[in-house]
């Protein structure tokens, strides 16, 4: 439903999960279906996000707690003009999920679950961009010999952990759902928690 006819705010789902996970894929799967259905809907990336807020990233802890505050919070006034919001980022602390959840009236988290091995092969493959290409190869590396890398910070999943929220509304095990089955998941459960 439109949330400009009802008045209310839109509601906001965050995919999450370790780089390399499959949660941009999942996402603008979900984003593209609603969109063609007309729905006003926004899709908010941290990669992009991030790029324009903070030019010279350093991936520093503070840095993350503050982008990631700043982004949900661009994901409240968006939602708060009655559109539905799709954020997409990694978000390593719970905390920084639920901040926005405390914010947002219809939240949920939709966890991208992936083996670390496996978002490692993923991200090998990942042209240079918005991401630092081959960056799990290159944190290892740091780790095993010192060698410094230009613009590297902590790496999710190898220097700093990623909290999982046992409690998350939607979870898309990315190593056995293709790409149509996570967005149908997901979409099954915009269709039930709406109508919850």
């Amino acid at each position: 439903m439109d949330s400009r006819k009802t008045g209310r705010p839109g509601w906001v789902i965050w995919f999450v999960g370790l780089p390399g996970a499959g949660k941009s894929t999942y996402a603008q799967a979900v984003h593209k279906v609603l969109s063609e259905r007309g729905e006003d809907i926004c899709y908010l990336s941290i990669d992009e996000w991030r790029r324009v807020h903070v030019p010279e990233p350093r991936y520093s802890r503070q840095e993350r707690i503050q982008v990631y505050k700043l982004f949900a919070e661009e994901a409240v006034r968006i939602s708060g003009q009655g559109k539905n919001v799709i954020m997409d980022g990694t978000a390593p602390e719970l905390s920084m999920r639920e901040y926005a959840r405390g914010l947002i009236e219809r939240f949920a988290e939709i966890y991208v679950r992936c083996l670390l091995e496996t978002a490692m092969r993923r991200e090998t493959n990942r042209p240079q961009g918005l991401v630092m290409a081959d960056l799990y190869r290159k944190a290892i590396k740091r780790k095993q010999t010192g060698e410094y890398f230009n613009g590297l910070g902590d790496v999710i999943g190898v220097d700093i952990p990623f909290e999982e929220n046992p409690a998350a509304e939607c979870i898309i095990d990315s190593e056995n759902t293709s790409v149509e089955q996570g967005r149908n998941l997901v979409l099954d459960f915009l269709t039930l928690w709406q109508s919850g």
